[in-house]
């Protein structure tokens, strides 16, 4: 790497960085790692705030050192769940408390470029590309010098915009205009002679003239079909698959990333299509009274969480949540079922919140109910337990206990006199499986009684009251219990979730 003057390390000291990429650098530096941002030196200072990815390169000899850097500066290893993943690319996220963000980094130990899915070329240019590596004037992180990001900029631009490449045919315009931005940066610093010296090492002298004109040509880098043709051919000893296999593994791979958002958004299958978390799953629930927050605070953790994580969402209750196909059309009952019974809450969408009263009609329709409740409650809390088994996140509103039975969450056929001893025992043992899958972490809200009533004000206030001391008295065997304070603003609520949800990952 080239000399750091001391005016531009004062400089760079100056500039616009995430405190958390600020300490690693600095740390790389005393350690002597060697390393590089290997991307356009363009987008650095997105990267470097945090906007986007940092894909640091880093020698082979030192990848255990900077992973030890990453590590002691809280970031946290995860592992790829899909095969698309590079074995040469390692993943670490850091959460910054103060503003509640993530942080990406991604650590290349080798150059490995291609189809957006299938990254079939291995370039041994790692050594190259490191020891021509220069310091950014502003900020404190090692570069590409404009000639090694020059010849990179062209050969991704012939290797990775290919029409049987699915996801870069979707982005083909976003990808052309900037690699062709890039070009006409770089093509206004570097000289020719130095273009062409840097591409005789790395290119055959048949393609190196080429890739040395590619930067000043007047057609598109897509449309320079000679220079894509010749740099294939040349760099062809270097894939890791063949043509056809290629193809076959890149549009496999583009089915199951499909089938994996469509999964993510609709279905919600214990099947990870992302990122696991180290060491495993976990289950995090939110638990509270009505008009705490729940919902609200589950869709924020999981905006911040799925676009790097394995996220599925859970919803015990049997309000206003999505039920099943089996408990729909009974839920679609309740409001005939409240106008028989004359609940408090007239217009209560949660059985369990309607006053109970003897009749046979109302008995059989509880049993009914009761018994889909905890078939139901069951089968999510298998998928729970199989998706955290597979390093998925699980994040439920609201969870199943045992432990108070006139809590809503809690076992409903007990408050029945009339209520079969089979149909008892069968709940019981639904509830009792909660118990055993216990969370890895609860989050509960905290909400005094007047703003529980205002944002909720169809519920009567000694019921809130109730609920409010039951929900305080649950242990959930043990688990690790954090109270958040509802009566803050709702970002300071996310922000102190954020902070307890990444100290158990």
């Amino acid at each position: 790497m080239r000399v750091i003057s001391h005016e531009r390390i004062a400089a760079s000291e100056e500039a616009p960085i995430a405190p958390a990429f600020r300490r690693i650098l600095q740390e790389f530096d005393r350690t002597q790692v060697s390393y590089c941002y290997w991307k356009s030196s363009a987008r650095v200072a997105a990267a470097l705030l945090g906007d986007t990815d940092l894909d640091l390169l880093v020698a082979q000899q030192d990848q255990h050192r900077a992973t030890a850097v990453l590590l002691s500066e809280g970031f946290k290893a995860f592992p790829a769940a899909s095969a698309r993943a590079h074995l040469s690319i390692a993943t670490f996220l850091g959460h910054d408390e103060e503003s509640g963000r993530l942080f990406h980094v991604d650590l290349h130990t080798w150059i490995v470029i291609g189809d957006t899915l299938v990254k079939e070329y291995r370039l041994p240019w790692e050594h190259i590309i490191l020891t021509r590596s220069t310091r950014d004037m502003v900020y404190p992180i090692n570069l590409l010098d404009p000639v090694s990001e020059a010849i990179l900029l062209l050969t991704r631009a012939c290797l990775e915009t290919r029409f049987s490449d699915v996801v870069a045919l979707h982005n083909r315009h976003v990808l052309r205009r900037k690699f062709e931005a890039d070009r006409k940066r770089l093509a206004q610093r570097i000289d020719r002679a130095e273009l062409q010296d840097l591409a005789v090492l790395m290119f055959p002298p048949r393609t190196a003239p080429l890739v040395a004109d590619a930067l000043w040509d007047p057609h598109p880098l897509d449309r320079q079909h000679r220079l894509r043709r010749e740099m294939r051919n040349s760099l062809a000893p270097f894939r890791a698959y063949g043509i056809s296999e290629v193809r076959i593994r890149s549009w496999w791979r583009a089915a199951t990333w499909l089938a994996g958002h469509f999964n993510q958004m609709l279905i919600h299958a214990p099947r990870s299509w992302n990122r696991r978390v180290p060491g495993g799953g976990r289950i995090i629930a939110v638990i509270g009274v009505d008009g705490s927050g729940k919902s609200t605070l589950v869709r924020a953790l999981r905006a911040w969480l799925a676009p790097e994580l394995d996220v599925m969402p859970i919803y015990f209750g049997t309000g206003d949540g999505r039920p099943s196909l089996w408990l729909l059309p009974f839920k679609l009952m309740i409001p005939v079922c409240s106008r028989l019974t004359k609940p408090k809450r007239e217009d209560s969408s949660n059985l369990s919140m309607i006053k109970p009263r003897s009749g046979f009609a109302y008995t059989a329709f509880m049993l009914v109910w009761a018994t889909l409740a905890a078939i139901e409650k069951r089968g999510k809390l298998r998928k729970a337990f199989r998706a955290s088994q597979r390093g998925m996140l699980v994040l439920t509103d609201r969870y199943p206990q045992n432990e108070n039975i006139d809590f809503n969450d809690g076992p409903l056929l007990p408050r029945l006199s009339s209520a079969p001893a089979f149909l008892r025992r069968f709940e019981a043992t639904v509830y009792q499986f909660s118990s055993r899958i216990r969370p890895d972490l609860v989050l509960r809200h905290e909400i005094s009684l007047e703003t529980a009533a205002r944002r909720e004000p169809s519920m009567d206030r000694a019921v809130i009251e109730q609920r409010i001391a039951e929900v305080t008295r649950l242990r959930f065997a043990g688990a690790r219990i954090a109270n958040l304070d509802s009566e803050q603003p709702f970002v300071d609520v996310v922000r102190a979730a954020k902070r307890e949800l990444w100290r158990v990952l």
